[in-house]
């Protein structure tokens, strides 16, 4: 009888102990569901002025995801992110260690019983040499053994293979001001509008499939064929200067995200219509929404309250209440080196 009410406690406890372990694994599921939850339905800080409640609508056919904190991210120049390297002074320091060692190991070796024998002082020179060169193979070893680039261009890159990449988005006629071999904001976005019109995973990494794309010259169709036309195509989130049918410049955009929002009480869907409209009304300043939902830099509205507009914060991905946004320094080349005043045909689609 003792040794069955033994066994029954050994299946008691494990019993407890396999509850316990699904319990605890439960715990870990629910946080992991909590936490994937959090922030997901933050508002963008900048976006359209309407004045108008427009019509619902689902969000966007292509808002291929990107990684949060990059392209995604709250800001156009997300922090560089690096790879750690090798402390350059570990090898000198290691040599440096066994060179002394060696000599002191040669010194005690060479002196012997009297402390006075020149074979022993030459032993002791000859041991110390072979361990100083033995460390300093060692120590080329370690160059060799340096981690290699990447096969991939990411954020925060300074090469020449970017500047060749810059080069190269430039000619095509993507939004690239400059040629400086770093990969910054500007490379970025430049990026973006590539993947895109590629229809490439939009995270802002330059691998295989994105160098091909450069290296095949893929270049968004225009819509129309005569005339100077503002160009935005929703599905891929691009906004295109084209002039007599040819595209004279690529840029990344945000749209509006189909979500719905309040503003002063009211009810309000973040839609971009689509349709050809023209630029009606322009601000060459920093102007504020009047539905208070942020500043826009530089707008130039083409129907209601939605404007193409510069913004800090340009993602991969729908993003705002309905304006088209585009980065501040693209909409500073719409001003002052392409034009599009008012009367200049905006073509959605």
């Amino acid at each position: 009888m003792r040794v069955v009410h033994s066994r029954s406690n050994h299946g008691t406890d494990r019993i407890h102990v396999g509850r316990r372990v699904v319990s605890a694994l439960g715990a870990v599921a629910l946080t992991a569901t909590l936490l994937a939850g959090c922030g997901d339905d933050q508002e963008p800080p900048a976006g359209a002025d309407g004045t108008t409640s427009s019509p619902s609508a689902s969000a966007s056919e292509e808002s291929s995801p990107t990684p949060e904190p990059s392209a995604s991210t709250p800001s156009e120049e997300p922090e560089p992110s690096g790879s750690p390297s090798e402390s350059a002074g570990e090898g000198t320091d290691d040599s440096g260690a066994s060179a002394d060692e060696g000599s002191a190991d040669g010194a005690d070796e060479g002196k012997g019983d009297d402390g006075k024998s020149d074979e022993g002082k030459s032993d002791g020179k000859g041991s110390s040499q072979d361990e100083a060169d033995g460390d300093k193979g060692d120590d080329k070893g370690s160059k060799d053994d340096e981690p290699k680039k990447p096969d991939y261009i990411e954020y925060g890159e300074v090469s020449d293979r970017v500047g060749k990449l810059q080069q190269r988005l430039r000619d095509l006629g993507y939004f690239v001001t400059s040629v400086d071999d770093a990969y910054g904001g500007e490379t970025q976005q430049a990026v973006f509008a590539l993947q895109k019109a590629g229809g490439l995973y939009r995270d802002g990494v330059v691998g295989d499939a994105t160098l091909a794309a450069a290296d095949k010259g893929v270049v968004p169709r225009p819509q129309t064929s005569s005339g100077k036309v503002l160009e935005i195509d929703i599905d891929r989130q691009l906004v295109l200067a084209v002039e007599n049918g040819k595209v004279v410049k690529v840029i990344n955009a945000s749209s509006g995200n189909g979500e719905t929002y309040e503003a002063k009480g009211a009810t309000y869907t973040a839609y971009t219509p689509r349709g050809s409209f023209a630029v009606y009304r322009e601000e060459n300043r920093m102007y504020a929404s009047r539905l208070e939902l942020g500043d826009m830099w530089r707008p130039k509205f083409f129907t209601g309250g939605i404007a193409v507009h510069g913004s800090a914060s340009v993602p991969a991905f729908p993003a705002s209440h309905g304006c088209v946004r585009v980065s501040n320094s693209a909409m500073d080349w719409i001003w002052d080196s392409w034009g599009a005043p008012s009367g200049t045909p905006v073509v959605v689609y």
